[in-house]
């Protein structure tokens, strides 16, 4: 499986990492015929700097590489949506890629691909950040700002920076079916398939650490009375701030409307005991709160784009003797 990875000074170190050692752990399962042979391409011989300041060793520079690839990725980088390539990199790119089987990039890499007019009427994602960029841009091409990846036909696409993980993990699943993608999963310590978009982020990474702010006292506060209804009125009065600016006062601060934060609490506990055990879906709405399983479902739905069944198939921990 040859695999080509491009990449351009600026480049953030983790877009060209993931792949590398999705793939490498990959090979460590597959037999040596079917390794993931990965070539890194760069505009220069001599290398490439990512943005953090790490210095990549490139196999070619582009106007030297000429093989077919099974697949080609290109790598983002923090200001890649304001570079502009040369139109001789432009070129190759597009030639390249509609060689390829399968082609894509990571994060903001896609602007590279839009350079070299390969998204006219795909669909297509990118960081969040960059997404409203990525529309003005390339008009023509459909985004999907809330995916963590998208694949188009022989086009793949991904978020920020981790998401290439995401991507790269189904690239495996596609190529060697679901068991060994989750064997690299696992060695890498993630989820196979992360659910949900990336604005769906878990509640704990809006507390921050003054573990006094409001939020902190709402979570603290919903922690605690998870089985109950919890109107805004009473976690108001709970926390001790007037109800009137109770709403505006916590969104400020959590980026979220205080319902929509207790659902992402509710749903996290409901997480945990579908992941670790086997109780019914009835029982795990009402220890989260949510009184009925139609409503847990709903709220997964919306929030996660998947169902607590779903969910549950796919995250189990198996038992200690499996």
């Amino acid at each position: 499986m040859k695999v080509t990875l491009v990449m351009l000074d600026g480049v953030q170190a983790l877009d060209v990492a993931a792949p590398l050692d999705v793939f490498a752990e990959a090979n460590r399962f597959l037999p040596k015929k079917d390794h993931y042979q990965t070539t890194l391409v760069g505009e220069r011989p001599d290398g490439v700097t990512s943005s953090s300041g790490m210095d990549f060793k490139v196999h070619y520079d582009y106007l030297n590489f000429h093989a077919d690839s099974d697949l080609l990725l290109v790598a983002g980088g923090p200001r890649y949506q304001d570079y502009r390539p040369a139109a001789a990199l432009a070129d190759w790119l597009n030639l390249h890629a509609r060689r390829a089987k399968r082609f894509g990039a990571i994060c903001n890499g896609v602007f590279l691909l839009g350079h070299a007019r390969l998204l006219d009427g795909r669909e297509i994602t990118t960081h969040w950040d960059h997404a409203e960029r990525l529309v003005a841009q390339f008009p023509s091409s459909i985004v999907r700002p809330d995916k963590i990846f998208v694949r188009d036909g022989n086009l793949f696409t991904c978020g920020g920076v981790s998401a290439g993980i995401d991507l790269c993990l189904a690239l495996v699943a596609e190529d060697w079916g679901h068991e060994l993608a989750l064997k690299v999963a696992k060695r890498l310590i993630v989820y196979i398939r992360r659910d949900g978009g990336q604005s769906q982020y878990s509640p704990y990474l809006a507390v921050g650490p003054d573990q006094d702010s409001l939020v902190a006292r709402v979570l603290k506060y919903v922690t605690d009375h998870i089985t109950e209804p919890l109107s805004i009125e009473e976690i108001a009065d709970a926390v001790g701030v007037s109800r009137r600016t109770f709403s505006r006062a916590f969104a400020k601060h959590a980026h979220v409307t205080p319902s929509v934060f207790v659902d992402q609490v509710r749903i996290d506990f409901a997480r945990k005991l579908l992941e670790e055990t086997d109780v019914p879906l009835k029982t795990v709405a009402f220890r989260c709160g949510f009184n009925t399983a139609e409503k847990m479902r709903l709220i997964f739905s919306r929030q996660l784009d998947t169902t607590p069944k779903a969910y549950r198939e796919r995250f189990r921990s198996p038992a200690p003797d499996a």
